[in-house]
């Protein structure tokens, strides 16, 4: 189920909001937040088994593999570190293989195949990295559930935090199935860490200001993902079905720039609703996004982008592995290794292992002596251009189906030859689009953001506040209802 869609907007969402706020009249808290607990868990269930109920079968897969584990490592005395280890290790292997079935078969499959075949060196190689199989084991394709790598890496955080005695196991496996499935973050996180949200799960509040802090969000996602990210998809989609190799620059610099908008509304918007919908709840959850366009180097960069899937990477890989603490030859590995886990955690394909090695390759040199270059400059635009160009074109290598795509398309940089005019890509309302895009990436907030916080509460900011949201809002559902382009990025993932 979307959270840009009709039935979601105007069936689902209200009734477990009214339901939610009618169990307040429970007088016994303790009793209050458990039935409310367990409403919302099947409330998140149900959200979940929308998309298929095979789906929902995985999902509570991992819900009793992850609490059967933190609750024997919990139980086990200190002395008994042998055990706690192999419990560890037996829960998290088994997250990985559920994880790697789902998202990898299909490519180990293809490779196997093609290993099979007596074709020359070129051929394997390209059909190969084109993720051809030939069909001849007979295998049908395994389809990804929705969020798998959301929802299993949340909950194998939670095991390894049970285990390194950062977290309490929770002793109710209802609870524990809410924080893995609560549908506001399931699909496409942000990856809520168990230690952030315990005490949530059985004593958060929900207040007047909550809500309507979670409606504000909201409504601002909605807009970033309706009214923006659809729009550049749309000019995306448009020109990706051309022959690649006769786009010539502006076309493909069109093509870039849109993707590095349309994934970032796409995703921060998701984010944002995700946040929104918790607050209306009474759950807190973390922000995932820091306007990462306005970062002026890589570093940085993933510093502001998807916060929740850096901070994991390095509280449970880059920590454990040493972090910088060994050395700067080990601390060059431990970033690599991050990096193509990060490309590996976005699926089976090669585009993704090179869009993770490159980042992981750029960090590297910013460590080694970028970094210092960049902030002794004192033309910070000249940092922005480089960080920005370089996450432009490592997003249309993310968005390329294979290799010898992403390649075509970077290749027409150098070329202002193209057989089709650009003008049949841009309309009024794709430049207006643009305009709001540049200007909501953090340039407004840092030019209006202190001032905002200062006079927020007066009156009239907030009506004007309140009709602006209602005026997205309102501009989103038309929008949905038109038919324009829906499905979330991250929902491959």
């Amino acid at each position: 189920m979307l959270f840009s869609s009709m039935i979601f907007l105007w069936v689902f969402l209200p009734v477990v909001i009214i339901v939610n706020y009618l169990l307040n009249l429970i007088p016994d808290k303790e009793k209050r937040i458990g039935i409310k607990n367990v409403f919302l868990l099947f409330a998140s269930l149900f959200f979940y088994a929308w998309g298929g109920i095979y789906f929902l079968t995985i999902m509570i897969f991992s819900i009793v593999v992850n609490f059967t584990g933190g609750f024997i490592i919990s139980n086990l005395k200190a002395k008994h570190k042998f055990l706690r280890k192999l419990t560890l290790f037996i829960t998290v292997l088994l997250n990985i293989l559920n994880l790697g079935y789902f998202k990898y078969f299909n490519m180990i499959v293809a490779i196997i195949e093609q290993a099979m075949t007596k074709s020359d060196t070129q051929t394997f190689w390209t059909n190969i990295l084109y993720m051809r199989g030939t069909g001849e084991l007979g295998f049908s394709k395994v389809i990804l559930p929705i969020g798998i790598s959301f929802f299993t890496f949340q909950a194998m955080s939670y095991v390894i935090d049970v285990y390194r005695n950062d977290a309490k196991s929770q002793k109710n496996i209802l609870n524990f199935g809410l924080y893995v499935a609560l549908f506001p973050q399931l699909i496409a996180g942000p990856i809520v860490r168990y230690s952030d949200v315990a005490l949530q799960i059985n004593n958060r509040t929900e207040t007047m200001d909550k809500f309507t802090r979670g409606i504000k969000r909201f409504c601002y996602g909605i807009g970033k993902k309706v009214l923006l990210a659809n729009t550049f998809a749309l000019v995306v989609d448009r020109i990706w079905e051309l022959d690649f190799n006769n786009l010539g620059f502006y076309l493909v610099l069109l093509v870039t720039i849109s993707y590095a908008f349309q994934i970032y509304y796409d995703f921060s918007g998701y984010s944002d609703m995700a946040i929104g919908l918790g607050l209306m709840f009474g759950f807190e959850f973390k922000e995932n996004f820091n306007y990462p366009y306005m970062a002026l180097s890589i570093t940085e960069f993933w510093r502001r982008w998807h916060i929740s899937l850096s901070t994991w990477f390095k509280e449970y890989v880059y920590i454990p592995l040493g972090g910088n603490r060994s050395g700067l030859l080990r601390t060059c590995v431990n970033l690599m290794i991050v990096f193509l886990l990060t490309g590996i955690w976005h699926g089976a394909n090669f585009t993704f292992i090179i869009w993770g090695l490159s980042y992981g390759i750029i960090q590297i040199i910013e460590k080694l002596f970028l970094l210092k270059v960049l902030n002794k400059n004192p033309l910070k635009i000249i940092n922005w251009i480089y960080t920005f160009v370089i996450v432009a074109i490592l997003f249309v290598v993310f968005r390329s189906n294979n290799i010898f795509e992403a390649i075509d398309l970077v290749k027409q940089f150098g070329t202002f030859d193209s057989k089709y005019n650009i003008m049949t890509y841009i309309s009024m309302k794709f430049i207006i689009t643009l305009i709001v895009a540049i200007l909501s990436m953090g340039i407004i907030q840092s030019i209006f953001g202190g001032v905002y916080k200062k006079i927020n509460n007066v009156f009239i900011i907030r009506f004007i506040d309140a009709v602006l949201q209602l005026a997205i809002l309102a501009f989103s559902i038309l929008s949905i209802v038109d038919g324009t382009y829906n499905p979330f990025i991250y929902f491959q993932f």
